[in-house]
């Protein structure tokens, strides 16, 4: 592969909903450009994009992967993005680095809400877009129609660039709203020809609005417009790029990519209307010391920074790291400075990945995306720097797990395997969580939803060999005291030589707002003071088991003001022992009662669907504090709702919303459960137990 400049490199991430074709498009752009010499199929398990065994089972992609495409003396990197949503920690760091996007929407659909919200993340990195209407070539496809779903849905910003020719089997090509002319393809080779008249009305409609867009970019445009004048080609197409670039026009543009009916027309368009990485303003980052800012150009003469958005684990490779050169080069051995643990490593070998191929390269210029594999200290999110101007790049924000799982090994000899396997896996993927739950001696993952953790599970089976068994999440509840109550504990046995002796007379106090506090109130030495820490001590071990289910207590302020000791026989373990009694016996006039964990959670849902997620939270044991207005047509629902209301909240609401609703979640407080609920909490505590 030849070497390119960030004048001639552009990186591209396709997006869009589950099954729209974003894969097959790929596909087609890297055989169209001669970057494969025979086109894969997703049915068929043999893309370059989709190389996992995962991926291939389920025929979705499910993580990026890039494809760098040589193009009219330019490289296109793609980014081949996961359609699931739920896999929105490996899009949010493929998106930092892409510089466009295109949006593939299936025809026979329409905008379907996984594309709605991959678009809302294009607009939320302010990239430019191209959006393709893939499958024209399927039956009842009703381009007006999607047209107008586009604009409604998506804005009025994106414009058709052009007009599809045939309908169905017969669907061959478009007429190019720009070139006036018709581009028909035949599998292979585009050819041009002349717009049929019953087309032209149409098209010079389309055109016009064109026109008006692309003026509206450009002074100079806008006066000649204006003006009455005629605009140039090349002044529609230069006023194109401008509107492009700041998001004032998205093209619509229409294909069929398993026929390669559209695909080259896209490359022309990417190479003419999106900006080459030097295009691009500079890349803002910060010292790691000082958190000064630093800028950097998308240059080679610029100091060498690269961010690194993926990691991959490779059974024979070991871990690769996929980076973005955002200024200088980066060469074979060179010393880095590595954010993620402040030391200088040696980068090794660097190469591009095409797909899972590894294409080997001596040097890799400012704006380039490529891999390096065994560095030490490298993980995702990291910032490799210059080590003479070291620099650091602000971190990608993804959101935190949903939604909980238990995980054990089906073989119990691979228990030892399972936590180095996890230890893996969280380096290609920092957005889920492993959480030891040592209170319910369960292993946790946490994602996004059912895909986000199925993926990780297949994952240890089909990478590791370790096959898991899952079990829902146990909810992790406390217990408290909600009266004050004073019992008197003993400990006394005297039989003959060394014995124990220890008496308290303890009062025990709710306390609200801190987990526990221990005082003395004793008069008179009936207690010495050597025993005080044994009772707290005492007190505090029995309260990791309350006399209710079990659970850990808290809220709970133990005071000792009276007692017995004996010189002989009294001793720390005679004290602790008596602690524990009188917390038992005061819990008879006490109240214990059982607490549950409280979330704060907000949701993100469609006007339509508000009040079917209102009723819902309320069925939920919810409260709802608030609502405000999210993005355009959005609304946003602030509640606190019980956990184990919503252990399953993420498939729930999206069953609810049509998959449009997501919602974050965030542990508050412990809050009294209601009386009726307690011995179902009880009889399933003691079930798990056992």
């Amino acid at each position: 592969m030849k070497e390119y400049l960030a004048e001639q490199i552009k990186n591209i991430i396709i997006l869009g909903h589950l099954g729209s074709g974003k894969t097959s498009l790929a596909e087609a752009l890297a055989f169209i450009s001669g970057t494969i010499d025979k086109k894969g199929e997703v049915e068929r398990k043999n893309t370059i994009s989709d190389f996992t065994v995962e991926e291939q089972s389920r025929q979705n992609s499910l993580s990026t992967s890039v494809i760098p495409v040589e193009f009219k003396d330019s490289k296109i990197n793609i980014l081949d993005a996961p359609g699931a949503d739920e896999m929105i920690g490996d899009i949010s760091y493929a998106l930092k680095v892409a510089s466009g996007a295109i949006l593939v929407l299936d025809a026979t659909k329409g905008v379907e809400i996984g594309a709605e919200k991959m678009w809302k993340e294009i607009k939320k990195h302010n990239l430019p877009a191209i959006i393709y209407v893939n499958k024209m070539d399927k039956e009842n496809v009703k381009f007006d129609s999607v047209l107008e779903a586009i604009k409604e849905r998506l804005g009025k910003e994106a414009l058709p660039f052009c007009v599809p020719i045939g309908k169905s089997d017969e669907f061959a090509g478009f007429a190019d709203i720009i070139d006036l002319k018709a581009r028909i393809y035949d599998g292979n080779t585009c050819t041009d020809g002349e717009i049929f008249p019953d087309k032209m009305d149409r098209v010079q409609s389309l055109r016009q609005e064109l026109v008006e867009t692309v003026a509206g970019a450009d002074e100079e445009l806008l006066e000649k417009y204006f003006g009455g004048e005629e605009l140039t080609i090349d002044e529609i197409k230069h006023g194109l790029k401008l509107a492009v670039t700041s998001g004032e026009a998205v093209p619509i543009v229409v294909g069929a990519s398993l026929k390669n009916v559209g695909p080259l027309t896209l490359l022309h368009m990417i190479n003419q209307y999106f900006p080459a990485v030097s295009e691009l303003g500079p890349n803002k980052g910060f010292k790691p010391e000082s958190e000064e800012e630093v800028t950097r150009k998308t240059a080679d003469f610029e100091p060498f920074s690269a961010y690194v958005f993926k990691t991959i684990i490779d059974p024979f490779v070991g871990t690769i790291n996929l980076l973005n050169v955002r200024s200088g080069q980066l060469k074979k051995d060179q010393e880095v400075f590595v954010s993620a643990n402040g030391e200088i490593e040696k980068a090794g070998q660097v190469f591009y990945l095409l797909g899972k191929t590894q294409i080997s390269t001596d040097v890799v210029h400012a704006g380039d995306i490529c891999a390096i594999a065994k560095t030490d200290g490298v993980v995702t999110g990291s910032t490799l720097s210059d080590k003479k101007a070291p620099m650091v790049y602000p971190k990608t924000e993804t959101p935190s797990p949903t939604m909980y799982v238990a995980i054990r090994p089906k073989n119990k000899a691979d228990e030892d395997k399972l936590s180095n396997a996890l230890g893996k896996l969280h380096l290609e993927d920092s957005t889920f969580e492993i959480v030891r739950n040592k209170e319910t001696s369960q292993m946790l993952i946490g994602g996004q939803g059912i895909i986000h953790l199925g993926y990780i599970i297949d994952k240890m089976k089909n990478m590791f060999k370790v096959d898991l068994e899952t079990e829902d999440q146990q909810v992790v509840y406390r217990e408290t005291i909600k009266a004050t109550a004073t019992a008197e504990g003993r400990y006394v046995k005297q039989s003959g030589g060394s014995g124990y002796y220890g008496v308290v007379v303890m009062r025990f106090e709710p306390l609200p707002d801190k987990e526990y506090e221990f005082a003395e109130e004793v008069f008179g030495g009936a207690v010495p003071r050597n025993y005080f820490p044994a009772v707290d001590k005492g007190l505090q071990e029995t309260l990791e088991h309350g006399v209710l289910a079990g659970f850990p207590v808290i809220g709970v302020k133990g005071i000792l003001f009276d007692g017995k000791y004996h010189p002989v026989d009294s001793n720390e373990l005679a004290f602790k022992m008596a602690a524990s009694i009188a917390f038992k016996e005061a819990c008879k006039t006490a109240k214990p009662t059982i607490l549950e964990p409280i979330h704060k959670i907000v949701v993100t849902v469609k006007d339509e669907y508000m009040g079917d997620v209102l009723g819902d939270v309320n069925k939920r044991r919810g409260r709802v504090l608030g609502m405000e207005p999210a993005d355009s047509g959005y609304q946003k629902i602030v509640a606190e709702v019980p956990e184990s209301e919503i252990t399953k909240y993420t498939i729930d609401l999206k069953a609810m919303t049509q998959g449009s609703g997501t919602f974050t979640r965030e542990f508050l407080r412990y809050e009294e459960v209601p009386g009726n609920l307690i011995p179902k909490i009880i009889e399933e505590h003691k079930k798990a137990s056992n």
